[in-house]
């Protein structure tokens, strides 16, 4: 695993690889609230095959923030996201991404399809606004206090709060959490601030993904997950308009919850592995 950084339009981007240069290219976004080591536990398996790169995004980890709640509109991530491949020198790879960061490949599959090869969507871009949240004002009042609220006297407290966050705990899901935390005034804080959720929230009201299903390629799986069960039929109901309108491919995945690529990651690997290396001759 390599960690580095690049400037990007004068702000540091912070990214995390796995893998060498001359393998099949994965790259992964990650979820709201999280950072580039929400994929760990499924790079490590995959590093021998790919190449797998990842980025803290804007406002999370290690990663500047945005200076305005426009720059977090899909339109300018896409256009953000493009100009690190660019400059990262890579154009056709696998998109593996979750929660938020699959409304950005989405919309990122409508501006340059041609660079995609094919999707895995972890449990995200198909949860629309229209049906999942009350109102724009109470989620981004929701999130924001989620997140400066979400502080701890020391390491171990914080630690054992993400413990209980989780369906099974493991020696790396112990070194992506230590990337969620920040100290800051003697205290452990979350790594992103309010303000930046409630700019993402704000950017993912404004730009649907279920307005651009008809302009996406065929055939993306989405993995959805299960838990809690309340969620269940909201899941199955949008799911299914993904499945309808994006003409995509859906799997359920039993006992998992959002986070589905920390509690069943061998799902993950596989899925990967039997659509994916069968195509490079893995």
């Amino acid at each position: 695993m390599k960690r580095s950084f690049l400037t990007y339009n004068n702000k540091t981007v912070h990214l995390t690889e796995w893998g060498k240069e001359h393998k099949p290219t994965i790259i992964c976004l990650h979820g709201l609230g999280s950072t580039s080591l929400s994929f760990l536990e499924v790079a490590e398996v995959l590093k021998n095959n790919f190449r797998l790169i990842a980025f803290d995004a804007p406002g999370h980890g290690k990663s500047d923030e945005f200076n305005t709640a426009e720059e977090y509109e899909m339109p300018r991530l896409v256009e953000w996201l493009h100009g690190l491949l660019q400059q990262l020198y890579v154009s056709d790879f696998y998109f593996l991404t979750h929660s938020w960061g699959s409304f950005l490949s989405l919309h990122y599959l409508t501006k340059y399809p041609n660079h995609v090869i094919d999707t895995i969507l972890i449990d995200g871009g198909y949860q629309t606004k229209r049906v999942w949240s009350s109102s724009l004002e109470e989620e981004m009042d929701h999130y924001e206090k989620d997140f400066d609220e979400y502080v701890f006297d020391s390491w171990d407290a914080f630690y054992q709060a993400e413990k209980e966050n989780y369906l099974k705990w493991s020696p790396l899901k112990e070194v992506a959490v230590r990337d969620l935390g920040v100290e800051r005034g003697g205290k452990v804080c979350w790594h992103a601030r309010g303000e930046t959720a409630r700019h993402i929230i704000r950017g993912m009201h404004v730009h649907e993904t279920e307005d651009i299903y008809h302009l996406l390629p065929k055939e993306i799986t989405l993995l959805v997950a299960t838990l809690p069960e309340r969620l269940s039929e909201k899941r199955l109901q949008t799911a299914e308009v993904f499945k309808q309108n994006a003409n995509g491919r859906v799997k359920v995945i039993p006992r998992t919850t959002h986070l589905l690529h920390w509690d069943r990651p061998e799902i993950v690997v596989e899925e990967i592995q039997s659509k994916w290396l069968t195509k490079i001759g893995g």
